[in-house]
């Protein structure tokens, strides 16, 4: 590699290379995205390319990550014999693991650049989709096992945090709002795609039941047999994979914005690093746990009752709608400002919460059309505001720093799924007479009171009139 000196100009980015020509054509000579001529003459096409093809990838990772959440809701009808407790472990150690590989993503791009990191960090993703083709398959696989492939589908989550800094600079300030929320919005649809497609896709054997693929398994939901093929849902996943990891690694380049692993850490010296940490966890950390959540919280508060929804059925709508509306809210957090968009977005997850809460204790199914409704509106809410928070961190730090905070706040939020799942597992542990202990009344309270803090906290700090730092 050469050496590649990274000089600032305002919020350019001009570089010196000691070699006329990068090795195997992986780094750029230059990137100045803020230079209108520059950005005219080609800037813009790479840029929009770049967004194409890691859009797609980071796709395939929300929908590995989150495949986990939508196996776990059939495993018990195949003759698994788990508790609910177990479940909701399952369903939160891709967020453990997605969070902790966030960790380290966050340092990657600036260490490696785009064209290695996104390809090679998608065909990782082949190690669970593999190892949850088999264990589906045999229901005396062992609880640890499974844990195991739980947490490897948390390659997946770790992605976010390194393509998504990439994206951020590539992008000149004025379209990174939009930029951000298309990658992100159209990635979180990987959760919608792989809890909306699994019931449909495990129905049936494919390639005329070739018998390398594996036979079907006997499923019993009440009184109700059928034979499904739980091992289609990570198989059919796995050309995508391939597919886009190697035409990441053909068509990507990388951007000469260099920064040791050192040198990365100063972005933890700035009060907005912490205030933007907690701002994305009440928007993205939400958002991935109530995902992983969704369909076993209706199992849980909606199962007992006869003629009950079947989960998965109703569970995508959250994400598919957090998602949408985090493509929407990109531009509009361009136009009005990231700081006033999260806002409102804060204080609508807030009138959410309050809402879930009082239809978590239901007497009979009447609630469960207002349970939706108010979960979808917590959707909705917490994708708005995963766009306008991304709006804000560019605003807030010159390029390479908000590409750091950018994915420092993902790696932490991406603990969503762990989080609560855990919060679930406690709240639905059946005590000696099997009946569950508290239910999921205090965690949506208790999320009540942390929305209505981050509500406070950005208002104070970039929403109010004549706030220090508005963005």
């Amino acid at each position: 590699m050469p050496q590649v000196r990274t000089v600032w100009k305002g919020n350019d980015m001009s570089t010196n290379s000691s070699s006329s020509t990068a090795p195997s054509g992986t780094w750029l000579q230059k990137w100045e995205p803020e230079n209108q001529a520059f950005w005219a003459s080609g800037g813009a096409g790479r840029a929009w390319t770049t967004l194409t093809i890691t859009t797609l990838n980071l796709t395939m990772a929300f929908i590995v990550w989150f495949m986990v959440s939508a196996l776990v809701v059939r495993l018990p009808q195949i003759g698994f014999q788990f508790t609910p407790s177990q479940l909701f472990w399952l369903a939160a150690m891709p967020g453990l693991a997605g969070g902790s590989l966030r960790l380290i993503h966050m340092f990657l791009t600036p260490m490696y650049g785009t064209r290695h990191v996104v390809s090679l960090s998608t065909l990782s993703l082949l190690i669970p989709l593999v190892g949850w083709f088999y264990a589906v398959q045999n229901p005396a696989t062992p609880f640890w096992l499974l844990m195991v492939w739980a947490f490897l589908a948390g390659l997946g989550g770790g992605n976010f945090s390194s393509f998504m800094p990439s994206t951020s600079m590539f992008f000149p300030k004025r379209l990174q709002g939009t930029a951000l929320a298309i990658q992100a919005g159209i990635g979180n649809f990987g959760v919608s795609i792989v809890q909306f497609v699994t019931p449909w896709i495990i129905g049936f054997g494919l390639m005329g039941g070739a018998t390398w693929i594996g036979g079907s398994q006997t499923l019993t939901k009440g009184e109700v047999v059928s034979q499904v093929f739980l091992q289609n849902a990570p198989l059919v996943m796995i050309p995508f994979v391939v597919v886009f990891g190697i035409s990441a690694w053909l068509l990507l380049k990388s951007i000469p914005v260099k920064a040791n692993f050192a040198q990365q850490f100063d972005i933890f010296g700035s009060r907005h690093t912490w205030a933007m940490t907690s701002l994305y966890i009440m928007t993205f950390g939400a958002f991935s746990g109530l995902s992983a959540t969704f369909p076993l919280l209706i199992k849980n508060i909606f199962g007992g009752f006869e003629g009950a929804p079947d989960p998965l059925a109703w569970a995508f709508y959250g994400p598919l709608v957090g998602s949408a509306a985090r493509v929407a809210a990109g531009p509009l957090s361009d136009k009005l400002g990231g700081a006033r968009v999260t806002h409102y977005a804060g204080i609508g997850m807030l009138a959410c919460a309050i809402l879930v809460t009082m239809n978590v204790t239901p007497t009979s199914l009447d609630a469960f059309p207002m349970f939706v409704w108010a979960m979808l509106g917590l959707f909705f809410f917490a994708g708005v505001g995963n766009a306008s928070t991304f709006k804000q961190m560019p605003m807030l730090f010159e390029p390479r720093q908000a590409s750091g905070v950018i994915g420092f706040t993902a790696a932490i939020a991406a603990y969503g799924p762990f989080l609560f799942g855990m919060m679930f597992a406690w709240a639905f542990a059946k005590n000696a007479d099997g009946v569950a202990t508290t239910g999921a009344s205090p965690i949506f309270y208790g999320l009540a009171v942390f929305f209505a803090f981050n509500v406070a906290l950005n208002w104070l700090m970039y929403a109010r009139k004549g706030a220090a730092n508005p963005c």
